[in-house]
């Protein structure tokens, strides 16, 4: 794909574009015999030992970031790996030394400077809200002055897309901070000590980032309700990147069922080949120079689990051959796609300024949901609104690591079936300078390719809670992949049908999905932790949909009969092969 800007944004923010990239380090090819390569033989994970004491690598492992076929393939956060099973650690979370941005004199100016009509009457605005006395006044003032900001910001948003812009242009994109004066020591230090470049290679971006990825092309633009006006042009570029980005998504998905398949083989033959070393060891017998001991009953027992072990690996593999036939279908149609459009399918997945002035329009809405009707809209950084530390900010690090924290909690947060296989698919986060309290999820996945597109979900940058901002958009995502999984028979199937008719038999008022929010918040707080907050049948519907890791529930069973009740519920289902 190529990272040419649109000549008509290049015209706005005045040229000179230079390449995007990740500043994160980039990923290269694990050593052959790494010892976390491989699977344990009872499936679990872990090194596999093979003949002669060898490690046995994954595909990962032997092949790093190249596919199947052996193309080398983005697996950055723009493209989705299915093969990654979690976050990589953090490796620093702060800037030792705080970047201290708001002390230039011509700060402000700087982030005006340019701006035309929008800066003067934003200027005047916000100078007459600040020297307002009367309570009234001041009320009229900070309305005017929200709806003008908007407009402002909307304009400088298109000029961080290119990479010749002033400082102070992209820290007020960022995070809302345009007079240093209303900033307290502490808050400064807080700014300065976020690691301003992306250097981790996870799908979370501030706002100034995510315009321009779009505007590149490497992030699609979000879905909105309203309808497009009807012009060949832009019905040519929709249809286009429609017929690519589906004929991806079949191809990403039939190729990670394939790999899944191999490693559940591969799974199965190192389960088969430690029956068979059980077996053939043997002991002398006591007494007896040189004469092997007997067969003892667990080698008895490896003998009749062979002929198991064998019957579900010819079973998987027979599998693998038909997911072999659906990965060549799917590169296909994907090298079908991919020849129809041409070199105009290229130019369909780049943004136009209309693209990019709709994009910013759909950040706004989903900074308003984050804040709801009756929360803080005022749209600047401020000492007054946020008294918290760099810890209560959401910056990426700390984002990343509570949702690391959810992860090892609710283990499927980030993944959605498709033909019978779960894949982990993190979704995109947006950061959004903002003094809202929940996180929203704006769309699942990508209305044309739900088999391996990223969802989108934003997360505000100055709550009173930053956990329970995260959990709040990871429940909402939660919930909406649920709820167009079960597509019509949302209400009667799955997680959100078996919660709605909970919720209707209760005879409860008010919006299912806040309800399914709060209830999935006390679930990964309290109830992982043995606190009993959840009504029985409630627990007894996350337990199965929503489960948690297997090392909390092992723990859980032991701390009160309920869990352990829910636990039998398990094995029993496992053993009826209706799990």
């Amino acid at each position: 794909m190529s990272d040419d800007i649109d000549p008509e944004i290049a015209a706005l923010i005045g040229g000179n574009v230079e390449e995007y990239k990740p500043s994160g380090p980039p990923r290269t090819p694990q050593a052959l015999m790494n010892g976390n390569a491989g699977l344990l033989a009872n499936g679990q994970g872990g090194p596999r030992q093979g003949p002669g004491g060898a490690l046995a690598p994954d595909f990962t492992t032997l092949f790093g970031d190249m596919d199947v076929s052996g193309e080398q393939h983005d697996k950055s956060e723009f493209g989705v790996d299915l093969s990654r099973k979690g976050f990589a650690p953090i490796e620093k979370m702060e800037e030792e030394t705080p970047v201290d941005y708001f002390s230039d004199p011509d700060y402000y100016k700087k982030a005006l400077v340019g701006e035309g009509d929008e800066a003067t009457k934003f200027h005047e605005l916000l100078s007459k809200y600040m020297k307002a006395t009367d309570i009234k006044d001041k009320g009229v003032y900070r309305q005017q002055l929200i709806s003008t900001y908007w407009y402002l910001v909307a304009k400088v948003a298109l000029r961080t897309a290119g990479a010749q812009v002033l400082l102070p242009k992209r820290l007020l994109v960022r995070f809302g901070g345009l007079l240093p004066n209303i900033l307290s020591a502490e808050l400064k230090d807080a700014i300065g000590r976020i690691i301003f470049d992306k250097r981790i290679d996870e799908p979370v971006y501030y706002v100034d980032e995510w315009i321009r990825a779009v505007a590149t092309g490497q992030i699609n633009q979000s879905a909105t309700d309203e309808v497009k006006p009807s012009r060949g042009g832009l019905d040519e570029k929709a249809r286009l990147s429609a017929l690519l980005q589906k004929a991806q998504g079949r191809r990403d998905a039939a190729e990670g069922m394939m790999k899944a398949k191999v490693e559940e083989r591969r799974s199965l033959e190192g389960l088969l080949r430690d029956k068979i070393e059980i077996i053939c060891r043997h002991d002398s017998q006591p007494g007896l120079l040189h004469v092997p001991a007997p067969y003892i009953e667990p080698q008895k027992k490896a003998m009749g689990e062979i002929l198991e072990v064998t019957r579900r690996m010819l079973a998987v593999d027979k599998e693998l051959v038909q997911t072999m036939g659906d990965f060549a279908k799917a590169g296909e149609d994907f090298d079908a796609a991919t020849e129809k459009a041409g070199s105009a399918g290229t130019e369909a997945l780049k943004a136009d300024l209309q693209v990019l002035a709709q994009e910013y329009e759909t950040v706004k809405q989903m900074t308003k949901l984050c804040i709801g009707r009756q929360g803080n809209h005022f749209p600047l950084l401020s000492r007054e609104y946020f008294h918290g530390n760099l810890q209560g900010i959401a910056s990426r690090e700390n984002v990343i690591k509570l949702l690391t924290w959810i992860e090892s909690i609710d283990c499927e947060a980030y993944s959605r079936p498709y033909k019978t296989t779960m894949h982990r698919i993190v979704p995109f986060i947006l950061l959004l300078p903002c003094y809202g309290d929940s996180g929203i999820c704006w769309e699942p996945f990508d209305r044309f390719n739900r088999a391996s597109s990223r969802g989108r979900v934003a997360i505000p940058m100055y709550p009173k809670n930053l956990q329970a901002a995260v959990l709040t958009a990871v429940a909402d995502l939660r919930w909406q992949v649920a709820k167009e999984k079960a597509s019509f028979y949302w209400m009667e199937e799955g997680l959100t049908g078996n919660y709605y008719q909970w919720f209707t038999a209760k005879k409860i008022r008010g919006d299912v999905k806040e309800y399914f929010i709060q209830d999935y918040v006390v679930w990964i707080t309290k109830e992982s932790e043995g606190i009993q907050k959840l009504e029985k049948e409630v627990r007894g519907i996350f337990w199965r949909f929503m489960p948690f890791s297997k090392e909390i529930k092992e723990k859980l069973k032991t701390r009160s009969y309920v869990y352990q009740e829910l636990y039998q519920k398990d094995v029993n289902r496992s053993l009826s092969d209706g799990y």
